[in-house]
């Protein structure tokens, strides 16, 4: 799943370094309008997304970047996506809030807003972490991360995380240092 201001088009390097290794692979273009859609409805389309791409039941591993994997997040702990998600993997994603998202008001930014530090939606999403213990996962971030700050905010409460050698956010999908060990993670049986 694309952040906030990015289309698919942010996964070519890692789907360059998966090859035909991994597939069938599915990365859908979410209208995310500038930060206007709120989290929780961007997660029902994403769970629209994944139901018609491989069903009901069939087991996924799934890839949050940026917003996209707090709405990853969203959609397995709120809209049952826990049930059929096998693995986890949060590349950059302000799963504990961000200060960028400090300054923006809800009524007009309502999915730029739940990004903020302790927003109602991450309240949530921390109250009740058993739907998400019960995956594995994973979160890659970037100490000097300039769109989560600080940095080390861009992780999951639960599972490993992985400090890339990266310096900025968009490098987190671009710099080879930090696709290699992503596609070794989706790899991974």
């Amino acid at each position: 799943m694309h952040g906030l201001l990015d289309t698919p088009a942010v996964f070519e390097g890692l789907k360059r370094e998966l090859g035909e290794r991994r597939q069938p692979l599915l990365i859908p273009a979410l209208p995310l309008r500038l930060g206007a859609t709120p989290v929780l409805e961007a997660a029902a389309l994403l769970g629209s997304h994944i139901e018609a791409a491989f069903g009901v039941d069939q087991p996924i591993d799934l890839l949050g970047f940026s917003m996209g994997g707090v709405i990853a997040r969203a959609w397995i702990q709120l809209r049952g996506g826990h049930r059929r998600t096998r693995r986890f993997l949060s590349v950059g994603s302000p799963q504990q809030g961000t200060l960028t998202a400090q300054p923006w008001p809800g009524r007009l930014l309502a999915g730029i807003a739940d990004l903020k530090w302790r927003s109602p939606l991450l309240r949530q999403l921390d109250a009740d972490l058993d739907s998400l213990r019960r995956i594995e996962c994973h979160s890659f971030y970037s100490g000097l991360d300039l769109v989560v700050i600080p940095g080390w905010r861009a992780v999951l409460p639960v599972g490993a995380r992985t400090m890339l050698p990266v310096l900025t956010h968009p490098q987190l999908l671009r710099d080879p240092a930090a696709i290699r060990p992503l596609a070794r993670e989706l790899l991974r049986p």
